[in-house]
């Protein structure tokens, strides 16, 4: 490598001389009052020097104007390059930049915004549309025809159509099922799309969440629920309980919530008949959990019902003399598998019972099992 072409390490001492004529470069390039101190050089090739001046602008901190000088061979007089502003290694920078199509999140489409789908979306596979079958006077056709037509003889004692029937009806029953299960589309959803969409639609409304977990039933036997069709029916519907949470949401069969259609063991704050108690008391729990003997169980009722007073009941028999009138409550695990036989059971069947005087509000079960 020639010594024209190798960067000097040492700055021109002329070029890094020339402070004040930088400083006049940066002045005029710059808002007044936005140039400060000179903060460095750093020597860019033979004769050529970048000064650098602090940036005193608000909204720049960390930032730098960089005013680059040079003189040509043999002479004695320094002139400006140029003049930019630079950040410096503690500048204040925007975050780097994502494509849109990394940064868009689930909310972000509004009226009018049109979202393209990419020609390999994972969540799409091709659909059924019928423009694959061939007209029926090509030489495709015939040729399947033809085959058709041996196949059949062939097979004659299974069937008496006529083989331009049967691949008449063919193609017809197919693009029949393809309508009918809403698939003469040109994309339908992968197996990575349809799974997709059941995490976060079992995330939002599942078993796992808080109101599921103190629902007195599942959404499997609500009369509310909106079966779906398809693969997901057997895992989701659509809820159409005005009153509930998830109203027009997809919801797991698992979800629940206090508007379950056969909740009948409360009548929206009064008293229910006497004629219902037991059958209340005696009714299947609608939600089972596991607990070991050594765990503490912990209740939690809301302020209204504690306000009232509520009690627990043990198979279907009350297991205390007085309400309870705090919203929390801790139990071990233990005291609800002993019995007076010896024998402990594995199943236990809990009713939280709200009451009013001598009165009971409001029934909730649900089954504690041994783990």
């Amino acid at each position: 490598m020639s010594a024209a072409t190798t960067r000097s390490r040492t700055p021109d001492r002329l070029c890094a001389e020339a402070v004040d004529l930088a400083r006049a470069a940066a002045q005029e390039t710059a808002a007044p009052g936005s140039v400060g101190e000179h903060v460095s050089l750093v020597p860019e090739g033979d004769r050529v020097v970048t000064h650098f001046f602090d940036c005193s602008e608000p909204g720049y901190r960390g930032w730098r104007w960089a005013v680059t000088v040079a003189r040509a061979s043999r002479a004695k007089n320094v002139t400006v390059d140029e003049s930019v502003l630079l950040p410096g290694p503690d500048a204040l920078l925007a975050p780097e930049w994502v494509p849109w199509s990394e940064r868009l999140r689930p909310g972000d489409l509004g009226p009018g915004d049109l979202l393209p789908t990419a020609a390999d979306d994972p969540r799409l596979e091709p659909g059924y549309t019928g423009e694959d079958v061939p007209p029926p006077n090509s030489v495709i056709a015939e040729t399947s025809h033809d085959l058709a037509e041996r196949v059949e003889a062939e097979d004659a004692e299974l069937t008496d159509r006529t083989p331009a029937d049967a691949a008449g009806n063919s193609r017809g029953e197919i693009a029949a099922l393809a309508e009918e299960l809403g698939m003469r589309r040109a994309r339908v959803l992968s197996r990575y799309g349809l799974r997709g969409a059941a995490d976060r639609w079992d995330e939002a409304f599942g078993e796992r969440t808080p109101m599921a977990q103190a629902a007195p039933a599942s959404c499997a036997s609500c009369g509310f629920l909106v079966p779906v069709a398809g693969s997901l029916r057997q895992a989701f519907g659509i809820c159409a309980n005005e009153f509930a949470p998830a109203d027009g949401r997809v919801v797991s069969l698992s979800y629940g919530c206090g508007g379950h259609s056969e909740a009948a063991c409360y009548n929206d704050g009064k008293a229910i008949k006497e004629s219902l108690i037991q059958d209340c008391l005696n009714e299947k729990a609608g939600k089972t959990v596991k607990v070991a003997l050594d765990d503490k169980i912990r209740f939690g009722v809301d302020p209204e019902i504690a306000e009232n007073g509520w009690t627990l009941f043990i198979g279907g028999q009350p297991a205390e003399q007085e309400p309870y009138t705090k919203t929390y409550r801790s139990i071990p695990a233990s005291a609800f598998f002993t019995s007076q036989t010896g024998q402990a059971p594995d199943k236990t069947k809990v009713s939280i019972v709200e009451t009013s005087g001598k009165k009971l509000i409001g029934i909730w079960t649900f089954t504690l099992e041994k783990k």
